[in-house]
């Protein structure tokens, strides 16, 4: 009888089956992957540019801050708005002008007076009631 010859496998098989059975990502997959990301992510500045320009509020790119348009080109952060608030109060400020002039949310005020606070920009008058040191 005579024998069979048998073929050879190549490497190249052997590691396109590996790839397939274990569904590892190939460098196509990821260079798929890296051009929807970079699409997103050009997305995404096009929109917060538009609504920088549209006087919407938006991140600040260093501080992640909130930053909010005011007039013309200046821009002026969350603490500053309630220190404003804040200094703009003879007798003081509570929590609740500080809320209905800047209309940021509880906790958003509760964490920029605590800062304000830390760094010495404010004191508490007392409970609930907050005066700006000059």
């Amino acid at each position: 009888m005579p024998k069979k010859i048998q073929k050879s496998v190549s490497f190249d098989a052997v590691l396109k089956s590996f790839i397939k059975h274990y569904n590892l990502p190939t460098k196509k997959d990821i260079d798929k992957f890296t051009d929807q990301m970079d699409r997103l992510e050009k997305l995404i500045r096009k929109t917060n540019s538009s609504l920088t320009l549209s006087g919407k509020a938006s991140l600040s790119k260093g501080s992640g801050h909130l930053r909010e348009k005011t007039t013309g080109k200046s821009t002026a952060t969350a603490s500053s708005m309630v220190l404003d608030v804040i200094s703009g109060s003879k007798k003081g400020a509570d929590f609740k002008t500080i809320q209905d002039k800047t209309g940021f949310d509880e906790k958003k005020i509760r964490n920029i007076i605590f800062r304000l606070n830390k760094i010495g920009k404010i004191t508490r008058k007392n409970r609930g009631t907050y005066i700006a040191i000059n």
